[in-house]
């Protein structure tokens, strides 16, 4: 009877140390050698005060200075006047906001009313038109908008100020400007510290002057102003400190207080678990031995294998979720839920440490169960072969994978077997008279005819067997005889639906093969006639001979080339990044008719240099779609300067967007090409595919391969259609 007692207490020992492990591993880096001062909470709460004590009291900015930043660019003047649309969009827009309001005034009679709606849609009118033609007038209402963010964050910054020297006003501080000279005091650092910072002019604080809190403030309309222009930072010397007193204010009591309790709780776990592991250790054996002789191992000894396993893991997982219990007991639970009753918290705690300790028992006595079940490699085989996954696995032969199929045998064989048997009887004897001719007419028409359909099917099955062989040695050119509509002609079936593939993945294999070669020999090719040239000139450039004009000729010569091997290599790591998928899409809510406006607007001057005619057909009604702007862009651009590239000069170029009748958007570039173009057109999506095939044009010849990934990471849909010379891109892409 002790010796069972000793044993519980060792078991008991052993829960404790592996819950010592468990909260050491936990937070034991939190707790040990570390003060309050140095906890991650306390850190993180001086970062908080220092990012926030310059914006909002020691570099507060002025609002006159931060207006005096502000710069409107040429990007946000296009912005602000195309924020609504164009300008035939908004003028369409304000008349209909107008129009039933104008009718109902008119039907209502209210001649005042009327003209003081009709001046007031005049002068918005007037005001978009002005936009439209005016720069300057543009800015003016951007630099008005955004001086008036900067007044509500000042206004905001004042409000937050207040709050934040309550919140913080334990602390205390005497910092120094570094360039002004100015000093900014708050409490009394010559108190007795508990905690101090100084801050040398090796060593200063650096502080900003826009608060991080704040910043939404800046983008709360369709103005917004740029933060970056704004800040700045400042260098401070000084002395922030906590007093010792201010550590007993109940702002910073609670964390201070909380820490040092769980310290001293975790270090008395972490120690008394050190102790109960070397009490564990020197009474394992009398555990172990305990143990393996309870009479309860027999009954699970009898359960199947796998059925213990599932209840170790069962009460496994209840362990560890008990252990996080007990663990977030200690460390969260008394500020939170007992208010400084220490009598219901130390029950509280106690009664989970005992249901840890009866779910820690459960788990180890089954563990070592199981370990004495299979503590050898031949008891570990026989347990797993006895197990029920096994015997279901057993159970379930080859037969029944095609289930028509086990039907047909079983139906073959039994027919066989009883016509067999019936005609044996007969020969021997076991039947005359009536019952001898019932048996041999049962024979005739029951077992003859079931033998025969049986053979037939076995050879049947040979053949096929004999077509999979030739299969398998390359012999490709001959289908597989297809018999009737049993199981066996369904895979005959099968296999020629196999081999078709087997053949086009062999056509695909070559095709792979033969535009890896022109690749490799495309890409070299490519490379090497820039980096040629930049050899020849660099090899010129060093004769001491050459004038000042040769010079800059050979220079120019290798910067072009330069310029070109560079267009070359990024071309070719951005189409391999896209290919792979390692690129992210930053989708948004995009008006395809103006970004294609915009991005084909910019080759206008391009395309009448090339003596191209561009014709533009657009909706009048903008067309959304949810994509990756600046990747869209890039697809637009690159079939535009593909048609820079291989148009015929004197020659039409249509642009055309439009909404189709299944809601798709669907963007079109036609063309005339002066090259004659491949029947296999979709080549032309190949990395390093020219339709100039003596590769004289400039380009990297990934264009197309470019455009077709980018539509493949937005899901979109990209063909190619030739007819003779006439070369036509089809882009379609889901619209909202």
């Amino acid at each position: 009877m002790v010796k069972k007692w000793k044993s519980l207490l060792v078991l008991m020992c052993l829960i404790w140390t592996i819950f010592g492990m468990f909260t050491f591993w936990h937070v034991g880096y939190q707790y040990i050698g570390k003060s309050y001062f140095d906890s991650e909470n306390f850190q993180h709460e001086i970062d908080n005060f220092t990012a926030e004590l310059g914006p909002l009291v020691i570099n507060v900015p002025n609002a006159e200075d931060l207006k005096d930043k502000i710069e409107v660019t040429q990007s946000e003047i296009e912005a602000h006047r195309n924020y609504y649309g164009t300008l035939g969009q908004q003028i369409d827009n304000i008349k209909a906001q107008y129009e039933q309001r104008i009718q109902e005034a008119v039907d209502a009679n209210a001649t005042e009313l009327k003209a003081k709606l009709e001046t007031e849609r005049d002068n918005k009118i007037k005001d978009i038109t002005t936009n439209f033609e005016d720069d300057e007038h543009v800015r003016k209402k951007i630099l008005a908008g955004e001086e008036a963010l900067i007044d509500q964050y000042i206004k905001a910054a004042q409000g937050e100020a207040k709050n934040f020297k309550k919140a913080y006003d334990y602390w205390s501080y005497e910092l120094t400007n570094s360039e002004t000279g100015k000093t900014y005091r708050a409490g009394n650092i010559s108190e007795s510290s508990a905690y101090k910072i100084k801050y040398t002019e090796r060593n200063p604080l650096y502080v900003g002057n826009i608060s991080e809190n704040l910043r939404d403030t800046f983008y709360r309309t369709e103005n917004y102003v740029n933060v970056d222009n704004l800040y700045e930072t400042a260098e401070y010397t000084g002395v922030l400190t906590i007093s010792k007193k201010a550590v007993q204010s109940l702002g910073v009591m609670q964390d201070y207080s909380r820490f040092h309790r769980n310290q001293y709780t975790f270090f008395f776990v972490w120690l008394t678990s050190i102790v109960t592991a070397i009490f564990a250790w020197r009474g394992r054996k009398d555990l172990l031995q305990t143990v393996k002789g309870m009479k309860e191992q027999e009954i699970l000894n009898k359960a199947r294998f796998d059925f213990q396993v599932i209840l170790v893991l069962i009460t496994g997982l209840m362990y560890l979720i008990a252990s996080q219990v007990v663990f977030e007991s200690i460390e969260y639970t008394y500020d939170y839920n007992y208010q400084h009753n220490y009598v219901r918290y130390i029950l509280d705690v106690a009664f989970k440490i005992a249901v840890l300790v009866i779910i820690g028992s459960a788990f180890f006595v089954q563990l070592i169960w199981l370990y004495t079940r299979v503590d050898t490699l031949k008891k570990l085989e026989e347990n797993v072969k006895s197990s029920y996954l096994w015997s279901l696995g057993d159970s379930i032969t080859d037969l029944f994978i095609n289930r028509s199929i086990a039907l047909h045998s079983i139906v073959m064989l039994a027919a066989a077997f009883f016509g067999g048997g019936s005609l044996v009887a007969t020969m021997i004897g076991a039947g005359v008279g009536g019952f001898a001719v019932l048996v041999l007419g049962i024979c005739m028409f029951i077992g003859f005819p079931a033998m025969i359909v049986f053979l037939s099917r076995m050879g049947y099955l040979n053949r096929i067997m004999k077509d999979t062989k030739d299969m398998a040695e390359g012999r490709l050119n001959r289908d597989v005889k297809v018999k009737g509509k049993s199981p066996l002609a369904g895979h005959a079936e099968n296999l020629n639906h196999l081999r078709e593939g087997v053949r086009t993945s062999m056509h695909e294999q070559a095709k792979s093969e033969r535009l890896k070669t022109e690749l490799i020999t495309n890409v070299s090719h490519d490379l090497r006639t820039p980096l040629t040239s930049i050899i020849t000139y660099t090899d010129l450039l060093k004769k001491p001979n050459i004038t000042e004009e040769e010079r800059q000729q050979y220079i120019h010569i290798l910067d072009k080339k330069s310029e070109r091997l560079k267009v070359l290599i990024e071309d070719l790591f951005e189409v391999s990044k896209m290919a792979s998928g390692n690129i992210e899409l930053h989708r948004s809510r995009v008006d395809l008719t103006q970004l294609i406006q915009q991005a084909v607007g910019e080759h206008k001057e391009d395309l009448t240099q090339s003596q191209l005619d561009l014709r533009m057909t657009m909706p009048h009604d903008p067309i959304f779609a949810y994509v990756d702007g600046q990747k869209w862009w890039r697809l637009i651009d690159n079939l535009i300067v593909n048609v820079l590239k291989y148009a015929l000069e004197g020659t039409r170029v249509y642009v055309t967007l439009k909404r189709t009748a299944d809601g798709d958007a669907e963007f079109t570039v036609k063309n005339v090409a002066k090259y004659e173009i491949s029947e296999d057109a979709e080549e032309l999506f190949e990395r390093f595919k020219r339709a100039d095939a003596s590769r004289h044009t400039e380009g990297s010849g990934l264009g197309l391969a470019i455009a077709q990934s980018i539509v493949d990471l937005h899901g979109a849909r990209m063909t190619i259609d030739v007819d003779g010379d006439l070369f036509k891109v089809i882009v379609r892409i889901s619209a909202i």
